[in-house]
């Protein structure tokens, strides 16, 4: 079984928890927000030392950590697994397979820990959340380009471009493209954004090709300048 095999059971288990999840949030797998409380589930297709060390490298973020693997049944090792992760104040999520589809248990919650201001991190993942426009990414992904706010960012300044043409960041950000559209323009990671002049900027040919990778994203952007009746004045 493969860790992004076990996004969408364990997703599903904390949707109907009354969760709203998130995935691949500033280098965590899953993000679990209700209200205040903030849980963070690191997927793993075993019980391994690079296992615990993200999950307690999470707790830097939010004392709401869980762990989640396959089921591996009965055994001394599963014990011992068990007893390191109370050690640790980590919570254990199993996913069991069978004919009946996937199933989630939860063998036991992190202990409780002393209260902690909020971390410089956990404020960073609770805006990485709520500066997304839809959750993208699959949990435990690896090699793949994950979908962050910056890159939703970048995506809708360069349908603004290619809707309206060469521009100046003020002008974008009147029409919605947020305060870090002169810095996104600037540092142009990803070769999308060419300056043509002082402080105006134009779309270059491989941010035309770009937004065709990003349909969905792409078509939202477009929708909202068009429903806003959004032009960019020069």
């Amino acid at each position: 079984m493969l860790e992004t095999e076990l996004f969408e059971p364990v997703s599903e288990y904390l949707r109907l928890q009354g969760y709203e999840v998130n995935a691949e949030v500033k280098n965590c797998d899953i993000v679990a927000s209700c209200g205040d409380c903030l849980i963070i589930v690191e997927l793993k297709t075993s019980a391994n030392m690079q296992l615990l060390i993200q999950a307690t490298d999470r707790q830097r973020i939010t004392d709401s950590v869980y762990v989640a693997i396959p089921d591996p049944g009965n055994s001394r090792r599963f014990t011992g697994i068990k007893h390191v992760l109370k050690q640790l104040e980590l919570g254990l999520l199993i996913v069991t397979s069978s004919n009946l589809g996937q199933r989630v248990s939860k063998v036991f919650d992190p202990l409780p820990r002393q209260k902690r201001k909020l971390s410089k991190r956990k404020r960073a993942v609770i805006k990485e959340i709520k500066d997304r426009s839809g959750n993208y990414n699959i949990g435990g992904s690896s090699k793949t380009k994950l979908m962050t706010a910056y890159r939703e960012q970048a995506i809708f300044i360069a349908t603004c471009l290619e809707t309206n043409g060469a521009s100046s960041p003020k002008s974008l950000k009147q029409i919605g493209a947020g305060d870090k559209t002169q810095s996104i323009l600037a540092a142009n990671h990803y070769g999308w954004f060419q300056r043509i002049d002082r402080g105006i900027y134009e779309l270059t040919n491989m941010g035309r090709q770009a937004l065709n990778q990003y349909p969905e994203i792409y078509r939202q952007s477009k929708d909202l300048i068009s429903s806003k009746g959004w032009v960019a004045k020069k």
